[in-house]
């Protein structure tokens, strides 16, 4: 039986055992990595640091809330702005797997900068099982190169050192939970927006991902039964459409809800058709570009949670 008590104490004096000097940890935001700084940070004190990087590919108000949940929870902590050096290495690429690589790669070479800065040698991530079994681990076939698994580079600079890498979703969140995380938010692709945009990314589609994002969030969250996940996918294809009496030709915009227990296998939510009707007309009314929105019900598997 997992006890998420005796977990973390394990997992605290693993990190102190295995990390000899100073080390930076890579916070997203999401709970896997909140969850494994409060363990390098229990473990190591003033020898580690929690790295956020704003690559530009986040939701709204990400970087608030990452600074006031590692405030609370007395993590040591910066945060890098490299949201111009994200986007201008994903110009012109549509290829998922290539965007996971660029952002794994250029992930790397911000953290081994304030690595460099902080003389540390070690890099703490909050990888957990499904990062590396659909990365391609153990006997299975690469689903899909997570970012901080087989989307890094073949030579790092640093050691990395992985304190959830056996756990699963389900059991990060009951550590999470143990720890007093506050605000748990759903699960976050480390890549962030850019795989959950078909296509190129650019800056004009993250604003109208991240507005759907907004809409869609603010209408689910007043369930009293919420999904275990759920996110908006701008679609690179456009379709046409109709303001008042004018034609336009605008973005698809397609949500996806499912439940879930450690993201292994998921099946759709069954939103009540009226919030759906809600979800949709807030979003075509509110963002003139997007003329249609459509539902996925489309479990995993055959499907992956994420589109990308």
């Amino acid at each position: 039986m997992f006890t998420p008590s005796e977990f973390f104490k394990e997992a605290v004096e693993k990190v102190k055992r295995e990390v000899k000097g100073r080390a930076v940890v890579a916070v997203s935001g999401g709970i896997d990595s909140t969850v494994a700084a409060k363990i390098a940070s229990d473990a190591l004190g003033d020898r580690a640091t929690a790295i956020y990087v704003n690559t530009g590919l986040m939701r709204e108000n990400e970087e608030v809330d990452v600074r006031n949940t590692l405030e609370r929870l007395s993590v040591n902590f910066r945060i890098v702005d490299e949201s111009s050096l994200f986007l201008e290495k994903l110009k012109g690429v549509t290829d998922p797997e290539l965007k996971r690589k660029i952002i794994g790669n250029t992930f790397i070479e911000v953290f081994e900068r304030e690595a460099l800065s902080l003389g540390a040698g070690y890099l703490v991530q909050g990888t957990i099982a499904p990062d590396w079994i659909e990365s391609g681990g153990g006997i299975r076939d690469r689903i899909k190169s997570h970012h901080n698994v087989a989307g890094l580079p073949d030579h790092l600079n640093l050691r990395i050192v992985e304190p959830l890498r056996n756990l699963y979703k389900d059991e990060v969140r009951k550590v999470a939970e143990y720890l007093g995380i506050p605000g748990q938010r759903q699960p976050f692709p480390g890549p962030g927006l850019a795989v959950r945009i078909m296509g190129e990314v650019t800056k004009e589609k993250l604003d109208l991902l991240r507005r759907s994002t907004a809409i869609l969030e603010t209408e689910v969250e007043k369930l009293e039964q919420k999904p275990w996940q759920y996110f908006a996918v701008l679609l690179s294809d456009r379709s046409t459409g109709v303001h008042g009496d004018r034609r336009v030709y605008g973005y698809t915009v397609a949500v996806r809800c499912v439940n879930s227990t450690d993201g292994m296998t998921a099946n759709f939510s069954r939103i009540p058709h009226d919030v759906l009707e809600k979800i949709s007309s807030a979003i075509t009314n509110g963002i003139p570009e997007i003329t249609r929105v459509v539902y996925d019900i489309t479990d995993k598997p055959p499907a992956t949670i994420e589109w990308e």
